[in-house]
């Protein structure tokens, strides 16, 4: 937000950087992971877009690095499409080294029992965070698994906390992901559901000035009409934000439900919107169907004929797919 903008309404920070909002169910999601990793589970963290996963992930890590009872290691490669089992082996030898020059043998066999051998002698559970993992190949889903039984059998522990949006959940209940599946503990990130409201007062309380009440930036009904149609920090933030510049241009304070409702996006609750938010865009529902994306792209605009697009969503609901 402009500066004009924040000193209008009495903000003294963007809405983006308000801290973080915990509510008993985030404590709860905190206390399971850290006790899966400890004991070198395979921990599955899934969350709709903007639910607080990242946010949530950094807290954990942080908890876990300052109790200094496990070891944090963590893969940055940002394209997850092409993370192989091999680049998150490399994230691991990095993140376990001490030396300044980190050697990580080339052949396959060497590799492995160099790593198994590292992990041993740290004497501690390690903990692997791999964020966005619902781009994951399964091949290298996999192959992760056989990495932790491997560091198991050596001696050692090593744990897997994979984090994503709701494609990985249903991902790994398939039939042909039994072998990892069953083996992980799968939590869902319920982010702010049951408290947008008590979010709502929180994030204004964070972010205007001690002078400065919520009922002066915002009336009630427009506070309510955002904590109904809005599901997550993210949307809250971005949204709150948009009207809070779209009133300022009117020099309109505090914000009304007309101002709220002129900024909302008409299709926030279309099919496209709910499926992005779940890890599903049209090339990958094109692929659980077996159509083309530009099939998708039509019962995504309404442009198919009725039964088609109702077979198309029954085909969706059987996958597992939430639509």
């Amino acid at each position: 937000m402009l500066m004009d903008v924040m000193n209008f309404f009495g903000l003294t920070r963007d809405f983006d950087n308000a801290g973080f909002f915990e509510t008993d169910h985030h404590q709860q999601i905190v206390r399971e992971v850290k006790g899966a990793v400890k004991h070198g589970k395979l921990v599955a963290l899934t969350g709709i877009v903007g639910s607080g996963k990242t946010t949530l992930l950094h807290q954990i890590k942080s908890e876990l690095e300052r109790e200094k009872e496990v070891i944090v290691a963590q893969s940055l490669a940002i394209d997850k499409n092409r993370v192989s089992l091999p680049i998150l082996i490399m994230a691991l030898f990095y993140d376990l080294t001490t030396e300044k020059e980190v050697f990580i043998p080339t052949q396959p066999e060497k590799r492995e029992r160099k790593l198994r051998e590292l992990v041993c002698k740290k004497q501690k559970p390690v903990a692997l965070f791999i964020d966005e993992a619902h781009d994951l190949h399964p091949k290298t889903l996999k192959g992760l698994k056989r990495l932790m039984e491997m560091v198991t059998d050596g001696g050692g522990s090593l744990s897997l906390v994979l984090t994503g949006h709701p494609k990985l959940k249903n991902d790994l209940r398939r039939s042909s992901m039994e072998e990892i599946g069953a083996r992980a503990t799968v939590l869902t990130l319920e982010g702010i559901k049951g408290s947008r409201r008590e979010y709502l007062d929180w994030l204004l309380g964070r972010c205007a000035s001690e002078r400065i009440k919520p009922q002066d930036i915002i009336s009630g009904d427009a506070l309510a009409l955002i904590a109904d149609r809005l599901a997550t920090p993210l949307q809250i933030n971005q949204y709150l934000a948009m009207a809070v510049e779209e009133a300022y241009k009117s020099g309109l304070k505090p914000i009304t439900v007309e101002v709220v409702d002129s900024v909302l996006a008409k299709d926030i609750d279309g099919m496209e919107a709910r499926l992005a938010r779940n890890g599903y865009q049209a090339r990958t529902i094109a692929e659980i169907l077996n159509v083309r994306p530009t099939v998708i792209k039509s019962l995504f605009h309404g442009q198919l004929e009725p039964a088609k697009a109702q077979e198309l969503k029954s085909d969706l609901l059987a996958a597992g797919v939430p639509i």
